[in-house]
């Protein structure tokens, strides 16, 4: 059976935006937006809560020989940019992904910066916890829960080239 689509407007993503900012309690110092996901929604937030540093976080999940035998969920992330640690010590980083799927993308994220002497906190516009792997575990802050595969507006042209909205 075909996983659910739905197809987000802007008008759907401001509304997600203007659910989420009400729920930010404390101010952040910084946010880290992860790479491809996260960029637009991290912007939009930034604008909207006035915060002036933004990082960019690139994590990939390769994909070796061995891993073909096992799940690729089981690879160890490689970070292909970061912030320097020195950049995030003591300092509260919203970290923000579009999607909170099986959420190991945004954990090793808060997890590094942590290490870093950072006080992470997680976002995302959609938290799916059926595909969650870290149990009980969620985003400290997702506009809605969802099961479907999201397409937001920015994604639309790509995700029409590939068809993956045939049977929409």
């Amino acid at each position: 059976m075909p996983q659910r689509k739905e197809l987000y407007t802007w008008n759907d993503v401001d509304q997600l935006i203007d659910h989420l900012v009400p729920q930010f309690t404390i101010t952040f110092q910084a946010m880290i937006l992860i790479s491809r996901g996260g960029i637009i929604p991290g912007g939009l937030l930034a604008e909207a809560m006035d915060v002036q540093k933004i990082y960019i976080a690139s994590v990939d999940f390769p994909l070796e020989l061995e891993e073909l035998r096992r799940s690729r969920l089981l690879a160890w992330p490689k970070f292909l940019m970061f912030p320097e640690d020195e950049l995030l010590v003591g300092e509260r980083i919203l970290i923000v992904d579009d999607v909170w799927g099986s959420g190991r993308t945004i954990t090793s994220v808060k997890n590094r910066v942590s290490a870093a002497g950072g006080f992470p906190y997680t976002c995302v516009l959609h938290f799916n916890p059926y595909r969650n792997l870290f149990g009980t575990n969620r985003p400290d802050f997702y506009a809605a829960t969802t099961d479907a595969f999201i397409v937001y507006p920015w994604e639309i042209d790509r995700d029409l080239n590939n068809s993956m909205l045939r049977d929409l």
